[in-house]
């Protein structure tokens, strides 16, 4: 075993953490989770809302879940991310330590602590992982970017304006209320 490998963090040692600490584990590198702000907790409660409804009223198949939610993004040991709230259209992807492979769309609100990990190493991670669709909420800009990596778009849009979920055709609009 090389010394970089044994230097390298796991899964295991995700879950050795203390209760009640948070962190996310990508390519074996430990990243401590900031609780999170009221603000981001209305966006995400009122953004998870719609969704569950618009399943719901759908008689939609995939499921959406939201942090603390554990997703092995590449089913290996050296990846485990949380993000605000994850949809996962094939339910075999499921089970209940959480979600084995890429889920189809993801929510990341920002926090001054995690603006590098959401506009940057996650956003590489979750497009190579095989995420549909990525979206970074901010609400220190008060914008909100969007990935359709399997049409290759980026959208930008204000808090004010109606943003269409992609993995739905655009049948879905979220809001930032």
């Amino acid at each position: 075993m090389h010394a970089l490998e044994e230097e390298l963090k796991t899964i295991d040692d995700i879950y050795a953490l203390p209760d009640g600490v948070r962190a996310e584990l990508i390519d074996g590198v430990i990243y401590d989770m900031a609780t999170p702000s009221i603000s981001h907790q209305r966006i995400s409660g009122d953004f998870f809302a719609d969704i569950i409804n618009y399943i719901r009223s759908n008689n939609g198949n995939c499921e959406a879940l939201y942090a603390p939610f554990a997703v092995f993004l590449f089913n290996d040991e050296y990846n485990y991310v949380e993000p605000d709230i994850a949809v996962i259209c094939d339910k075999d992807k499921l089970d209940d330590k959480g979600c084995h492979g890429a889920p189809d769309f993801i929510i990341e609100i920002v926090s001054p602590s995690s603006t590098n990990m959401d506009y940057m190493i996650k956003l590489f991670k979750y497009r190579s992982a095989g995420v549909k669709e990525y979206w970074i909420v901010d609400p220190m800009k008060k914008a909100i970017r969007t990935y359709l990596f399997d049409r290759d778009e980026t959208n930008e849009y204000t808090f004010s304006e109606e943003i269409p979920v992609g993995i739905y055709n655009d049948d879905l609009k979220l809001k930032v209320y």
